[in-house]
């Protein structure tokens, strides 16, 4: 490749990643107005999804263990390098107490092992949540790492368990219409969610739930967490269901930029998937995973 060429790649992310902040002002999909009175309808709605998607068996579930694979698009590497984090994002292991709103991964990259724990708050003043970073097993305290882990940290929880991430929070829950996702009429739900997605006070998630089925087969959702991504909204659609411990699982997902500019943005697949081992926060609260947290996620092939 010529110098000329790499040069003109370089000066094109370097356009973008100073351009989204500007472009992200522009008229977006998910305005962040003030939280409005709940409705009764969409409330109902975003409860026979949950059931749909198992909340009853949900709600005796402990702990969940899960492993991801996935690929980001390169381009958007570009754009929003901190939410990427590419030199940590291969394979990851994930923890998750839904009880005590924790989340913890382990991620491992060209560039080593990154741990990730992230515990949700109630969304009050200075309630917005708790998040530590370690990277080859030293701490990572700059504002933008903590800031990213914790915003796809929440957003792995909402696209993985879907409305039985949401229900039981009394969030502001609206009715915003009907749309089509892949060929099946939805009715769409809008939810202000506070705290948001990370340490950001509110952020705005549309549900789109299969009117025949009441599955939630997309999400689309601001961005508020961090200064690159800010004013930003993503969709992220859910496919290959199956049901294991008495819950619905998105087996595969999909994730693209819809504002300020329209991009294809990740893939990923679940490649294990346990649940009630009995570990609890002592075991992934530090740089690596511990006792009954330690072993992978049970694979999910035969």
């Amino acid at each position: 490749m010529s110098d000329i060429r790499i040069t003109r790649r370089i000066t094109r992310r370097v356009f973008l990643g100073a351009a989204l902040p500007l472009l992200a002002s522009c008229a977006t999909p998910l305005p962040l107005s003030p939280r409005p009175p709940g409705d009764k309808a969409a409330t109902l709605r975003l409860q026979e999804s949950a059931d749909a998607h198992g909340m009853g068996a949900y709600r005796g579930i402990h702990d969940i263990s899960v492993a991801y694979q996935g690929q980001w698009r390169a381009f958007v590497n570009g754009i929003q390098p901190e939410v990427v984090d590419a030199g940590y994002r291969g394979g990851s292991q994930e923890r998750i107490l839904p009880a005590q709103a924790l989340i913890a991964q382990a991620y491992s990259g060209p560039a080593g092992q990154k741990q990730v724990v992230w515990r949700r708050g109630s969304g009050g003043p200075g309630q917005l949540g708790v998040v530590d970073v370690w990277r080859n097993g030293q701490p990572d305290t700059t504002v933008a790492s903590l800031q990213a882990a914790a915003l796809v940290a929440e957003g792995y929880g909402l696209f993985l368990l879907g409305p039985m991430w949401l229900v039981d929070r009394g969030l502001a829950v609206r009715s915003a219409g009907t749309q089509m996702v892949d060929g099946q009429l939805c009715d769409v739900v809008d939810v202000w969610l506070s705290p948001g997605l990370g340490e950001v006070a509110m952020d705005r998630v549309s549900l789109y739930i299969d009117r025949a089925t009441d599955l939630t087969r997309r999400f689309r959702f601001t961005l508020e967490g961090t200064a690159n991504t800010r004013g930003a909204v993503a969709e992220v659609d859910t496919f290959e269901h199956e049901r294991r411990f008495g819950v619905l699982w998105p087996m595969r997902s999909y994730e693209r930029v819809v504002h300020p500019i329209r991009l294809p943005a990740h893939d990923w697949h679940i490649t294990g998937l346990d649940v009630n081992r009995g570990f609890g926060e002592a075991d992934v609260s530090g740089a690596e995973f511990k006792g009954r947290a330690a072993a992978p996620a049970a694979s999910v092939r035969g």
